[in-house]
Order: structure tokens, then sequence, then C-alpha cells
């Protein structure tokens, strides 16, 4: 698929994985609509070829008026990435008691429900626009991660968020296979995103030790490289690709 003269919806657009595809993707000829919590716009830089929308992605109303925007811009909306996501840990029993319900349905909410609410109605708007000469009508890509294969310790509802983004692909790429949409998730190993800015190098070295090869962390624009890949690949579709360098987590 074409991105040139189309537009593109990301979430979690302002940091990490989101700006790095939001950037690639504006490069790529298309026109960019970044969604973020308000205070994370507010820290983004300008770059060329992206408009800020601020929305919270587990809230449908901000969500419906951002994908509005979207798809008014003159071109077509073709392409959605989901970013979004927090990544907090607890055990199931800790030393502070049993992990707090609280958290877990916070965790679920924001990684899963967000990308689903995203998703849907991004669908709704990509399902409006012209076919292009093969049926296509655009392409949506979430974000999983290891985590939803070989969780640790801890990440009892990070896992079991990303396990929900992984799981849900198949089924969202048959329901919107009628409209010429595709839909294809990546689980990414642990990539040099803001999330690891406050870890000390010798941590950092640590975990790059356990990557089989290239022995170091992933970048933010090698995700946003598989994007572009997955939006040109036409017949990629319901698929859950791992970026990790072959790494699969040890229990902790």
């Amino acid at each position: 698929m074409e991105l040139t003269g189309t537009a593109a919806v990301v979430t979690g657009a302002a940091s990490g994985l989101g700006a790095a595809t939001s950037a690639a993707l504006a490069a790529a000829g298309a026109t960019v609509f970044g969604i973020d919590l308000p205070g994370a716009i507010q820290a983004a830089p300008a770059v060329a070829g992206i408009t800020y929308l601020p929305a919270d992605v587990t809230e449908p109303d901000q969500v419906r008026a951002a994908v509005d925007v979207a798809r008014a811009n003159g071109t077509p909306l073709r392409t959605l990435v989901n970013c979004a996501g927090i990544g907090n840990a607890a055990r199931i029993l800790g030393r502070s008691g049993v992990h707090d319900l609280d958290l877990f349905a916070r965790v679920v909410k924001i990684n899963l429900i967000g990308s689903f609410n995203v998703l849907a109605l991004a669908a709704e708007a990509i399902a409006a626009t012209e076919p292009d000469a093969d049926g296509q009508r655009g392409v949506i890509v979430n974000t999983a991660s290891v985590a939803a294969f070989d969780g640790q310790i801890g990440q009892v509802a990070y896992a079991a968020s990303k396990g929900g983004i992984a799981a849900m692909t198949l089924p969202a790429a048959r329901d919107l296979a009628q409209y010429g949409i595709r839909v294809c998730t990546i689980a990414p190993g642990i990539v040099d995103t803001p999330m690891l800015s406050t870890v000390s190098e010798e941590f950092r070295a640590a975990l790059a030790s356990g990557i089989p090869f290239p022995k170091r962390l992933g970048r933010p624009d090698e995700y946003a490289q598989l994007v572009l890949m997955l939006v040109a690949h036409d017949y990629l579709n319901g698929e859950v690709i791992r970026m990790d360098g072959a790494l699969r987590m040890a229990p902790k």
C-alpha cells in the first residue's frame, strides 16, 4: 500500500516507538496525526508532517474527535499504528500484599482496551474511504510485546494486556477483511525507549547481554522501519511479528 497522499494516525506519538513511527510515516509521504496525552504533546518536538492531537485512548469521544480530524484533512485515512501503553510491574503476591486490582485493570484498560478502542474507531473511518486499485483501504498495526509470550515475574498485568493484543490480531484481521483493511501486530523485545532512560548503563548492558543477536537493545527507528514494511507488504495480514533479536525472556 502506498503512503504518499494518505493520512495516518499514531497513538503514543509524542515519544518512543510512537514518535519514531510518526516521523517515519511522515518522511514516507503520509500526513500524520499523532495522538497522545496533553502533557506528552507539550514536550514533543515539532516535526514537519505531524499534527499532534490530545486524546486519551481509553475515551471513545476523544478518540473519535481525533479520528474525525484525521479523516477531514483531505486525504484518505489509510494507516493506524497503536503505540500507546504503560508497563507497571507488580507480583500477584508481593511484600505489600495482593496485586492491586485497580492497577491490573488500569494496565489492561490502557494497553488492551485502549488499543481496541482506537482500532475500532479508526477502522470505521478507514472503511468509509474509496479502495485503491487492489481493493485495499488500509492497514492497522498494533503493539504487543514479547511479554505476551514470555511474561516475567511481576508482569502479570502487562503480559495479560499484551497477550490480549496478540490474540485479537487474527480475529480483527478476519473481521475487517471485507473492508480491505489488514491488521498486524509487532511484539517488540527490549527497545531503548524513554521507559529505560532512568536505568544505569550497567543495567542496560545486562539487558543487552541476554539478547542472542544483535547483542544490543532494539531501537525505536527499527520498530518504525518494520511498520513501513508491514504497510508496504500487501500479503501480510493477521500476523504477530516478534522484533527481539531472538530473545526469549527468562522468568526474571
